[in-house]
């Protein structure tokens, strides 16, 4: 059967999309272009002409797969709420025992980022923006009279660095811990980050 001619953003997102499924199946370590080629039936030839390398196919990918998670964050933060609500609800949403589903993704990125410049780049970025996010919030709750912070950049810092270690463990030893105990923490920081 012959394959559909796509639009180049449209093949574009099919390439990134099918890159994404193999990394969670091989790593980033292990990924081959044609891998990638091999889940749509299409050429290598093809993969590189829209992403050069395999470095660049991998930091697009990662910055696709991201991308999606941000705009969740994105739309919870903005709710119409008050902004301790928002804010428990981004970190629930965020949390490893939330829905977000990126965590193996992020720290495959995190340690392919310790040798792939381009990746480093991309991943710094979005991480950047996440904390960005929660910082925005904590200092809408400060100003709001909501909770007391003194420093938002700085708290978002911490308890993205917790939730982020609490990934990797759950990640790395599934049932090591119950979900009931990690989200009783994720609670406890927020309420001694907050002076609640």
């Amino acid at each position: 059967m012959a394959r559909t001619r796509l639009a180049v953003g449209e093949r574009r997102e099919e390439l990134l999309r099918a890159a994404v499924g193999q990394i969670g199946e091989r790593g980033i370590a292990a990924l081959r272009i044609s891998d990638v080629a091999a889940a749509l039936g299409v050429s290598n030839a093809l993969v590189l002409y829209h992403f050069a390398t395999k470095e660049k196919l991998v930091a697009a990918s990662f910055a696709y797969a991201a991308e999606a998670d941000l705009a969740q964050l994105h739309a919870i933060v903005a709710r119409r709420e008050p902004a301790l609500k928002r804010l428990r609800a981004a970190i629930r949403w965020y949390a490893p025992t939330g829905p977000a589903k990126g965590w193996r993704l992020w720290i495959e990125g995190w340690a392919a980022s310790l040798r792939e410049p381009a990746l480093r780049e991309v991943a710094r970025d979005l991480d950047a923006r996440w904390k960005s996010a929660l910082a925005d919030v904590i200092a809408e709750g400060t100003a709001a009279g909501e909770f007391r912070c003194a420093d938002p950049r700085a708290t978002a810092w911490r308890l993205t660095a917790f939730l982020d270690g609490l990934a990797v463990q759950l990640t790395s030893y599934p049932g090591a811990l119950r979900p009931a105990t990690m989200r009783a923490w994720i609670d406890e920081a927020v309420t001694r980050e907050l002076d609640l």
